[in-house]
Protein backbone atom coordinates (compact mmCIF):
# COMPACT_ATOMS: atom_id res chain seq x y z
CA UNK A 1 0.00 0.00 0.00
CA UNK A 2 2.99 2.37 0.63
CA UNK A 3 4.12 2.17 -2.72
CA UNK A 4 0.81 2.79 -4.30
CA UNK A 5 0.64 5.50 -1.91
CA UNK A 6 4.28 6.71 -3.13
CA UNK A 7 4.16 6.50 -6.99
CA UNK A 8 0.46 8.30 -6.50
CA UNK A 9 2.30 11.44 -4.78
CA UNK A 10 5.24 11.38 -7.47
CA UNK A 11 2.81 11.15 -10.51
CA UNK A 12 1.13 14.26 -8.65
CA UNK A 13 4.32 16.10 -8.39
CA UNK A 14 5.43 15.60 -11.76
CA UNK A 15 2.12 16.60 -13.25
CA UNK A 16 2.54 19.79 -11.35
CA UNK A 17 6.09 20.08 -12.62
CA UNK A 18 5.17 19.58 -16.32
CA UNK A 19 2.14 21.89 -15.49
CA UNK A 20 4.67 24.98 -14.61
CA UNK A 21 6.97 24.37 -17.21
CA UNK A 22 4.30 24.88 -19.60
CA UNK A 23 2.78 27.85 -18.31
CA UNK A 24 5.26 29.35 -17.49
CA UNK A 25 8.11 28.47 -20.42
CA UNK A 26 5.66 28.68 -23.39
CA UNK A 27 6.32 31.48 -25.54
CA UNK A 28 4.34 34.66 -24.62
CA UNK A 29 1.89 36.05 -27.46
CA UNK A 30 2.58 39.54 -28.01
CA UNK A 31 -0.71 41.24 -29.27
CA UNK A 32 -0.41 44.29 -31.01
CA UNK A 33 -2.61 47.05 -32.64
CA UNK A 34 -2.46 50.31 -33.89
CA UNK A 35 -1.73 52.46 -37.47
CA UNK A 36 0.82 51.58 -39.76
CA UNK A 37 2.04 52.20 -43.32
CA UNK A 38 1.49 48.59 -45.54
CA UNK A 39 5.14 48.89 -47.42
CA UNK A 40 4.55 46.21 -49.42
CA UNK A 41 1.67 43.37 -50.38
CA UNK A 42 2.54 39.78 -51.47
CA UNK A 43 -1.27 38.29 -53.26
CA UNK A 44 0.35 35.08 -54.66
CA UNK A 45 2.07 34.50 -50.53
CA UNK A 46 -0.72 36.27 -48.64
CA UNK A 47 2.55 37.97 -46.81
CA UNK A 48 2.37 41.83 -45.73
CA UNK A 49 5.51 44.26 -44.85
CA UNK A 50 3.97 46.97 -42.73
CA UNK A 51 6.14 49.80 -40.90
CA UNK A 52 4.91 51.01 -37.38
CA UNK A 53 4.16 54.57 -38.12
CA UNK A 54 5.42 56.33 -35.03
CA UNK A 55 9.03 54.64 -35.02
CA UNK A 56 9.02 53.32 -38.44
CA UNK A 57 9.39 49.55 -36.80
CA UNK A 58 8.93 47.28 -39.68
CA UNK A 59 7.02 43.76 -39.41
CA UNK A 60 7.22 41.32 -42.34
CA UNK A 61 3.19 39.51 -41.37
CA UNK A 62 1.75 36.84 -42.59
CA UNK A 63 -1.39 37.52 -43.50
CA UNK A 64 -3.12 34.16 -44.90
CA UNK A 65 -6.21 34.08 -42.37
CA UNK A 66 -6.43 38.10 -42.43
CA UNK A 67 -10.30 39.82 -41.93
CA UNK A 68 -9.74 42.86 -43.94
CA UNK A 69 -12.22 45.65 -44.01
CA UNK A 70 -12.77 48.91 -45.81
CA UNK A 71 -15.19 51.26 -44.36
CA UNK A 72 -16.74 48.74 -42.24
CA UNK A 73 -17.54 46.28 -45.26
CA UNK A 74 -15.67 42.88 -46.37
CA UNK A 75 -12.85 42.99 -48.93
CA UNK A 76 -10.40 41.31 -50.66
CA UNK A 77 -6.78 41.14 -50.30
CA UNK A 78 -6.05 42.71 -53.84
CA UNK A 79 -7.62 45.74 -51.91
CA UNK A 80 -4.92 46.71 -50.06
CA UNK A 81 -2.43 47.36 -52.99
CA UNK A 82 -4.58 50.89 -53.06
CA UNK A 83 -4.19 51.81 -49.58
CA UNK A 84 -1.15 53.56 -47.80
CA UNK A 85 -2.42 53.32 -44.18
CA UNK A 86 -4.39 51.09 -41.84
CA UNK A 87 -5.03 49.50 -38.60
CA UNK A 88 -3.23 46.55 -38.22
CA UNK A 89 -4.18 44.03 -35.88
CA UNK A 90 -1.15 41.33 -35.09
CA UNK A 91 0.33 38.53 -33.26
CA UNK A 92 3.87 39.23 -32.65
CA UNK A 93 5.46 35.83 -32.76
CA UNK A 94 8.21 34.33 -34.94
CA UNK A 95 7.27 31.98 -37.55
CA UNK A 96 8.48 30.50 -40.67
CA UNK A 97 6.58 29.73 -43.35
CA UNK A 98 8.13 28.77 -46.72
CA UNK A 99 12.03 29.14 -45.67
CA UNK A 100 10.85 32.54 -45.30
CA UNK A 101 11.17 34.04 -41.11
CA UNK A 102 7.53 36.36 -40.50
CA UNK A 103 7.31 38.78 -37.54
CA UNK A 104 4.20 36.99 -36.50
CA UNK A 105 0.38 36.84 -38.27
CA UNK A 106 -1.56 39.79 -39.54
CA UNK A 107 -5.15 38.78 -37.82
CA UNK A 108 -7.06 42.04 -38.91
CA UNK A 109 -6.36 44.90 -41.25
CA UNK A 110 -9.14 47.74 -41.27
CA UNK A 111 -8.91 50.52 -43.84
CA UNK A 112 -11.12 53.73 -43.31
CA UNK A 113 -11.15 55.73 -46.36
CA UNK A 114 -12.83 59.38 -45.74
CA UNK A 115 -13.10 59.99 -49.36
CA UNK A 116 -15.06 57.25 -49.91
CA UNK A 117 -17.72 57.70 -47.02
CA UNK A 118 -18.08 61.04 -48.23
CA UNK A 119 -18.99 59.72 -51.43
CA UNK A 120 -21.45 57.55 -50.42
CA UNK A 121 -23.21 59.99 -48.12
CA UNK A 122 -24.07 62.33 -51.19
CA UNK A 123 -25.70 59.29 -52.68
Amino acid sequence: MKRIESIFHISVIMAAACLWIHVFCSPVQALESGSYRLLSVSETEKIVLVSRISDQKKFLLDAADVIITINDKPAEFKDLILFTIAQVQMDLRRIRRKGVNLDGRASEIAISNPAEKQAEGEN
